[in-house]
């Protein structure tokens, strides 16, 4: 008699655009990427991540995408005022500043390395959160029309919200990935869908929304080439499928939810050398996190020297590796016992 199944089990299929340390990975998009971009970066990956801060639509993604290609350089005709900052429709509020100057500086900085990094990386990850809109209405600085990557907690009559068109959204995004692949000849793009729940719009709205993300991304799939995906949000919805995987806000996937994905994402592109490196990497890290009671006792300054014996050992195995902080941290750890 065969075993009863209680859940349904996604597994993961290892990728021939494999990840490693030399690898130069670009992140956009929604506060998932930012999840996947932390974890990223504390195994010491090489990574850019979300340039003009985090965007939920495609539209805002595309052009952002564009500001990067085009090494678009933004005006104060770009900036409007609201609650005394400056603030850009296209970027997230950690731009926004007491003055024009110091907006456009921040703004136009970010692009500018943003443009230079994507002509050198090879690994490009989008996630999309939502195929909802929100447009400028008459009423909003700078409007009608405008569609808006963040809305700064402007007053509700000043947008109004419309849902994508899967095949507009496939036809956009073909030509985004089109763009992408003659600025950088060696990208490779990986699209993700994000697993956290929009309920502004609603449940159901949420699920139109991410139909609409899932159609139009398969389809641009199906025509192109060095183009895939990952399915997060299948990993998270349908194979874990139980609110105990969500933050109390029942729409953010928690910390064990992340983790799960984060394992199936080395699954799926990272090669067995380059975790034998992460595992040591991550060692490192939590020894730089580990707070002694006693700075100066001889346990404390063995297990330091030891430490910096492992990195220094790390780097000359692997000099591509950016150890030179850690290296820089536990001799700044050692003390002289007499």
């Amino acid at each position: 008699m065969s075993a009863i199944k209680f859940k349904l089990t996604l597994d993961p299929k290892k990728s021939a655009m494999s990840m490693g340390y030399q690898d130069h990975l670009f992140l956009i998009g929604s506060c998932f990427t930012e999840n996947i971009g932390a974890k990223m970066k504390a195994h010491m990956f090489t990574v850019m991540e979300n340039p003009h801060g985090i965007l939920f639509n495609p539209v805002s993604v595309m052009r952002a995408m564009d500001d990067y290609i085009q090494n678009k350089k933004y005006g104060e005709q770009d900036l409007f005022e609201y609650n005394e900052l400056f603030n850009s429709w296209q970027h997230h509020t950690r731009f926004s500043d007491l003055t024009t100057t110091l907006a456009l500086e921040k703004i136009n900085a970010s692009i500018h390395d943003a443009h230079h990094y994507l002509k050198q990386a090879n690994k490009l990850i989008i996630t999309l959160g939502s195929a909802w809109l929100y447009e400028l209405t008459a009423l909003a600085p700078q409007g009608p029309g405008i569609i808006v990557a963040n809305n700064h907690k402007g007053p509700a009559n000043w947008f109004t919200k419309k849902l994508m068109d899967p095949f507009e959204l496939s036809s956009q995004l073909q030509n985004m990935v089109s763009q992408l692949q003659a600025f950088n000849i060696n990208l490779d793009i990986i699209f993700t869908i994000s697993p956290v729940r929009h309920l502004r719009e609603g449940l159901v709205e949420n699920n139109k929304s991410k139909s609409v993300l899932n159609v139009a991304v398969h389809d641009v799939i199906a025509k192109s080439s060095k183009v895939e995906y990952f399915p997060a949000y299948e990993y998270v919805i349908d194979d874990l499928r139980d609110y105990r995987f969500y933050a109390e806000d029942l729409v953010h996937p928690n910390y064990a939810a992340t983790n799960y994905v984060w394992e199936k994402w080395v699954d799926t592109y990272v090669a067995e050398d380059t975790r034998d490196i992460m595992k040591q990497v991550i060692e490192l890290q939590l020894a730089m996190q580990h707070k002694p009671f006693n700075k100066a006792s001889k346990a404390h300054q063995s297990f330091v020297r030891s430490s910096l014996v492992k990195a220094n050992a790390l780097l000359e195995q692997y000099p591509f590796l950016p150890l030179q902080q850690a290296i820089r941290f536990f001799n700044g750890e050692l003390v002289n016992i007499t």
